[in-house]
């Protein structure tokens, strides 16, 4: 089974080089994007299974980012991070589809945990699709019977 691949968004060139490090240090493939656009960029290039975005960003924030990712990448779950955390942004990101959010600056064990939780998420998700898709291609008993007679 494929490992969870992650990518790191934000805006703050030292928080994203420390933690890859700390991540990747843990065994952790982990890609990063300096702003919104980029993101989007290596989502296309990248199987991508669980980004960590910050809400502020100058040009395209995380509010918008998120929004575009879920659109264009709906599987892809997507974890808001921020230094400025308001209940209103909380629950405007939980509402366009972030699965969860973390306070900088976040433990490392701590977001290890939340990315943990939503790789799982997406197998689940993934093992879904799966079995309906396989679901189309298998006959029932009474329709074998059918062929038969």
């Amino acid at each position: 089974m494929e490992g969870m691949k992650m990518m790191l968004v934000d805006d703050e060139e030292r928080y994203l080089s420390t933690t890859k490090k700390l991540l990747a240090k843990k065994g952790f493939d982990v890609l990063t994007a300096p702003s919104g656009a980029d993101a989007l960029d290596k989502l296309w290039k990248n199987n991508i299974h669980v980004v960590i975005l910050d809400v502020k960003m100058p040009g395209m924030d995380g509010m918008e980012t998120l929004k575009e990712i879920k659109k264009q990448f709906p599987l892809v779950e997507v974890i808001m991070l921020t230094g400025h955390a308001t209940v209103e942004s909380a629950v405007d990101g939980l509402k366009s589809g972030a699965t969860d959010y973390l306070m900088k600056p976040a433990d490392i064990d701590e977001l290890i945990g939340k990315a943990e939780e939503a790789f799982a998420k997406r197998q689940r998700l993934e093992e879904k699709i799966r079995m309906a898709q396989s679901r189309q291609f298998m006959k029932s008993p009474r329709e074998i019977i059918k062929e038969k007679v």
